[in-house]
């Protein structure tokens, strides 16, 4: 078995879920021009955000996700302090 034969080429969504909560950041900070081109579409096309008044949104799925990503986190951090 060849070393990628174990490990499946990261999806698109893969690729979305682990840059979220880095373009969260970004839009709180108003820097929407720096996330990376054809991500905000792919979010709003998997319904994480949305386009509300004019500015972009996390959805209620994609607070959800966030909340996952941040408590998988957490999860990690207290682990690598024990």
């Amino acid at each position: 078995m060849t070393p990628t034969a174990s490990f499946p080429a990261a999806t698109r969504q893969d690729v979305l879920r682990d840059r979220l909560l880095a373009t969260v950041d970004l839009l709180k900070q108003r820097r929407a021009a720096d996330i990376a081109e054809g991500f905000i579409d792919d979010y709003v096309a998997l319904h994480w955000m949305e386009w509300r008044g004019g500015s972009l949104k996390l959805t209620t799925t994609g607070e959800n996700v966030c909340r996952h990503l941040t408590a998988l986190l957490n999860r990690s951090d207290k682990r690598s302090t024990r």
